[in-house]
């Protein structure tokens, strides 16, 4: 009996510590557990951390970006009212200049989104058939070079136009067709602008024939408004 007792105590003695050691392993695989648990949070806020510092640069950026586009958008706005305020004076000095003309009828102007048009009726300007321009037609040009010459920042078109009645007789020695007598007349009109004194770099000329009519062909007063030499202010290319 006193002999299985000590061994029942020897056996105590033995197990309490491995008791012991076990509780600490168990701890310690516990933390490292966390330890590991910990490490990957930590990466995945890293990489979330990452990708929130990539989206506020890329929305820095579209910021930077939106804001030159409004700073050049604001520029061609000032850019654009200058360019109407410019046309408008140019306007008023036309009508001005062209008072009488344009009682009698002979020369409409008008102006729309920068884009300034002189209308003259052919008459005003040439002989029926003719390509030269009359001593009248001069004078009313010369009211027409003291304004435009003063543009620099417009392309000065000089556009030709007739009314749909072919070309006969021995006008067609002259001119094959409306495309040539409207192509002469608007050249001749350009010419005359470039003796006094608009920039020839600003001029051109074009020729539109019968096919840009404003009004029908069917009636004299119809085909004499098609008869015309428009010039036309335009913004550079």
């Amino acid at each position: 009996m006193i002999r299985t007792g000590w061994l029942l105590l020897l056996c105590a003695a033995l197990i309490l510590p491995l008791s012991g050691c076990m509780v600490a392993e168990s701890t310690y695989l516990k933390k490292v557990d966390e330890a590991e648990s910990l490490e990957k949070s930590l990466a995945a806020c890293e990489q979330k951390g990452g990708e929130q510092a990539a989206r506020i640069a890329a929305l820095e950026k579209q910021r930077d970006e939106l804001a030159l586009q409004l700073e050049e958008q604001k520029k061609r706005v000032v850019q654009v009212e200058t360019v109407r305020e410019e046309t408008s004076k140019t306007y008023a000095q036309m009508i001005e200049k062209m008072r009488s003309e344009i009682a009698e009828g002979q020369v409409t102007i008008t102006e729309l989104k920068g884009r300034l048009t002189v209308n003259m009726v052919d008459a005003i300007l040439f002989d029926s058939g003719k390509a030269d321009i009359k001593p009248e037609g001069r004078q009313v040009l010369q009211k027409v070079a003291e304004v435009v010459g003063q543009v620099e920042d417009k392309a000065i078109r000089v556009e030709g136009h007739t009314d749909n009645v072919k070309i006969g007789g021995a006008l067609a020695r002259a001119f094959a067709s409306n495309w040539e007598l409207s192509a002469s007349r608007a050249i001749n009109v350009a010419r005359y602008l470039q003796r006094l004194g608009v920039d020839p770099s600003l001029l051109s000329a074009a020729a539109y024939g019968e096919y840009r009519p404003v009004s029908e062909n069917d009636t004299p007063e119809g085909r004499a408004k098609n008869r015309r030499i428009e010039i036309v202010l335009v913004p550079r290319d």
